[in-house]
């Protein structure tokens, strides 16, 4: 039995094979303008005999190709599936996507117990980062190595996106070191998240996915708010697809 689960995400999906029960292989690739395309070309690849799909886009998928018996579900349930095969011990999980921030409590058998989700504005999610770091002019890729310095000389008022960006462009224009200006971004989006943590409240082991996990700023400022460690797994980006993957073996 082969089972492919299908993550379609904002900017990019994710697909991970699980073989007779087992994880057999996981892609990643770029969303593009053309994810139906995208989604067909990991089918054509693994040839699976069924196909789950979740994330931003997962009823596009599932209802453009529905020659093909595609099932979709949330990715709620998908994160909670997934972390508890990746990591047992998990109860929190914190994933920052594109377009939504998830953070999802579980109980001792990987059951939902409560989640909280920002699904209705760029705030605290991957988009607004991705927003502020090109004002600053600097390279996304690059700033999740960036030092984790927790020194904050300045600090973004707003969490709109358009009006932080505002703020960032006025910071600069005083001549604000770039980098502390960033460091309040990153302490700007800890902050979200830090107060959906508490809604739910947080028990660890506490998971950090998604490709926001990579952030060391993000993950130092969250940790010293809760004053708690958090957990990366091996394949933060994976946890939704492997999550759709085992659901289809229920």
């Amino acid at each position: 039995m082969r089972v492919l689960g299908l993550d379609v995400g904002s900017t990019y999906i994710k697909s991970a094979l699980i073989k007779n029960g087992d994880l057999e292989a996981l892609e990643i690739t770029e969303t593009s303008y053309n994810p139906l395309e995208k989604c067909y070309d990991f089918i054509k690849k693994f040839k699976p005999d069924k196909i789950i799909a979740t994330g931003y886009g997962r009823k596009l998928i599932s209802q453009r190709l529905k020659d093909l018996g595609i099932i979709d579900i949330t990715e709620i349930k998908a994160f909670a599936i997934g972390t508890k095969y990746i990591h047992p011990s998990a109860r929190t999980i914190i994933d920052i996507g594109g377009q939504d921030t998830k953070v999802i409590r579980l109980n001792d058998d990987g059951k939902i117990l409560k989640f909280e989700m920002n699904d209705k504005c760029s705030a605290g999610t991957g988009r607004f980062l991705e927003i502020m770091v090109k004002a600053l002019g600097y390279n996304l890729e690059k700033v999740k190595d960036f030092a984790p310095d927790t020194k904050l000389k300045v600090k973004i008022n707003s969490m709109c996106t358009v009006f932080a960006e505002s703020e960032v462009i006025s910071m600069i224009a005083q001549g604000i070191d770039r980098k502390e200006i960033l460091k309040a971004v990153h302490y700007s989006i800890s902050q979200r998240i830090v107060s959906m943590l508490k809604r739910v409240s947080l028990e660890e082991d506490i998971i950090f996915a998604g490709g926001c996990a990579y952030n060391k700023l993000i993950k130092v400022f969250i940790e010293k708010e809760i004053n708690k460690k958090l957990k990366i797994p091996k394949h933060p980006q994976f946890l939704g697809a492997i999550g759709a993957g085992l659901y289809g073996l229920s």
